[in-house]
């Protein structure tokens, strides 16, 4: 039986043959820091592609949740976390073979990284059946599984490990010392005098001793007197030492690529199962999305910026949840209030949302249904670059030109405080020209902004507007709630910043 890989549903999803460029709006998403994270002490497995890559179809992220759900399950994730403790070590004891000098000494952990190998397949075999996977993935690597350990291959494999490691264990020498020289002669039978000298002096032992012996740091390294001393010993009992040679020689490439593969590609799963753990702690939730590349009918409730998030639970701090959802003709949110009021955060989590959804994981929130896009563009302000010679203006402008070239009815836009630098009135009017055309296109949008007249521009817009404390207008609860943007919000906040409240110039009057 074929398996492809635990990842991808079909060869023409994945995986990508090298490097996976990233995408332009990681930054602006903070999409960077979490693959940073994510993969942070992984390096050996290379899983950044796989956190870049997105799916492109309903079955192909349906696959990965079936998977990471059977990875709910202790029994699963027990198995597969033991098996990749498995390879690690084999991994590592592959490395010492790279890293150390003398030749038998090479040979011997080569063999100790077969050995190991053989034992966790055969346990990871035993333990996945067991675990009774329910994922298309786990079910069909299962099942190759099965079939691996009862080949010729994996047979003849775990036979000469066992001969080979017997052979050895019965190697028997003595070694007679005196002065500088060191003689190896075969075993026959010796006395044991270290024995006979312990028995001896038992009769005047006087309650336990201080133990003055010092403890000697057991290298792995052979220095050169231990390694002649070896060839000394294959000189007299040369067949366990040509068998290990041979071993060697014959099972060189004993690691199969299937489970080479499954191994490096389980790690994206476990990786990221770790990242949201903290999370998960504080008691914040995560669902798997119901996804559609047809309906852009969306929901998600109770969801937050997961890399925000992450660093909040590290440093035990609340986090705060939002729910969204656009339905019928709706396309487009428009995000008004205060500064500092989670607006910005709101944009990302909306990007953030969509993009775990295709890539196939669980998404920050409860009752989740997401849409598939084609393609997710971010357009979030920008520090102008003197050396470019355009201004900020001009560069906003030729940064959404080219969005909106390229966007289609099926894309995700991400605005965040556009035209920033130019006069309400020009803002107003390149940002009506604009939504006109991204509500042309029938695509999905997020527009942060302090103009709350985009907001009633037709059905497609839905009004998204950042609170404040009614009891303390200088204080963000950070929630952005669905409702009509009055700008009272915003006008009592600066009023409370520059102290121009009712209450604050009847007490400076009355002074």
């Amino acid at each position: 039986m074929q398996f492809h890989s635990i990842l991808f549903e079909k060869p023409e999803d994945g995986p990508p043959p090298g490097d996976v460029d990233e995408p332009d709006f990681f930054g602006d998403l903070n999409l960077d820091q979490f693959v940073s994270e994510v993969t942070r002490g992984l390096d050996e497995y290379k899983l950044t592609p796989f956190f870049r890559i997105e799916l492109n179809g309903e079955s192909a992220v349906t696959y990965r949740h079936e998977v990471m759900r059977d990875l709910d399950g202790p029994d699963a994730l027990r198995a597969v976390q033991s098996f990749a403790l498995v390879v690690r070590k084999m991994r590592d004891c592959l490395g010492d073979v790279q890293k150390l000098y003398y030749k038998r000494q090479k040979q011997w952990w080569f063999l100790e990284a077969a050995s190991r190998y053989c034992q966790g397949v055969l346990a990871f075999s035993s333990e996945l059946a067991d675990a009774g996977p329910s994922s298309r993935g786990l079910t069909a690597f299962s099942l190759w599984l099965k079939g691996y350990v009862d080949s010729e291959a994996f047979s003849n494999l775990s036979r000469d490990i066992d001969e080979t490691r017997a052979a050895l264990a019965g190697v028997r020498y003595s070694i007679h010392l005196h002065g500088s020289a060191v003689t190896v002669l075969n075993y026959h039978d010796e006395e044991d005098y270290s024995t006979y000298v312990l028995h001896l002096f038992e009769r005047f032992k006087q309650g336990e001793a201080k133990d003055h012996r010092v403890a000697q740091k057991d290298w792995p390294e052979m220095n050169h007197v231990e390694a002649q001393i070896l060839d000394c010993v294959a000189e007299l009992d040369p067949q366990p030492f040509l068998l290990l040679e041979a071993f060697c020689e014959n099972h060189a490439d004993f690691l199969d690529p299937t489970i080479g593969n499954f191994d490096r590609e389980i790690e994206f799963y476990i990786a990221y199962r770790h990242y949201i753990q903290s999370c998960r702690d504080a008691g914040l939730k995560f669902s798997y999305p119901a996804v559609s590349s047809e309906s852009k009918a969306i929901r998600c409730n109770e969801t937050f910026d997961l890399v925000l998030a992450h660093k909040l639970c590290a440093d035990k701090t609340a986090v705060v949840c939002n729910d969204l959802y656009l339905e019928g003709p709706e396309r487009i949110f428009v995000v008004s209030g205060p500064n500092n009021g989670g607006k910005t955060t709101f944009a990302r989590t909306f990007g953030q949302l969509h993009f775990l959804a295709k890539l196939g994981l669980p998404v920050p929130g409860r009752d989740s249904h997401l849409f598939l896009y084609d393609r997710l563009f971010a357009h979030f302000e920008r520090e102008e670059n003197t050396l470019d010679l355009r201004g900020k203006l001009q560069d906003d402008l030729m940064r959404m030109h080219g969005i909106l070239k390229a966007s289609t009815a099926s894309s995700i836009i991400l605005m965040n405080e556009i035209f920033s630098s130019t006069t309400l009135a020009d803002a107003l009017f390149l940002c009506r020209q604009i939504i006109g055309e991204i509500m042309e296109r029938d695509a999905l949008c997020v527009c942060v902004t302090f103009i709350e007249e985009l907001a009633r521009l037709g059905p497609q817009t839905v009004s998204m507007v950042s609170e404040i404390d009614p009891g303390r207008p200088s204080v963000r609860t950070f929630r952005v709630r669905r409702r009509p943007a009055d700008g009272r919000a915003y006008a009592l906040s600066v009023a409370e910043q520059y102290g121009l409240t009712y209450e604050r110039i009847r007490e400076r009057l009355a002074s």
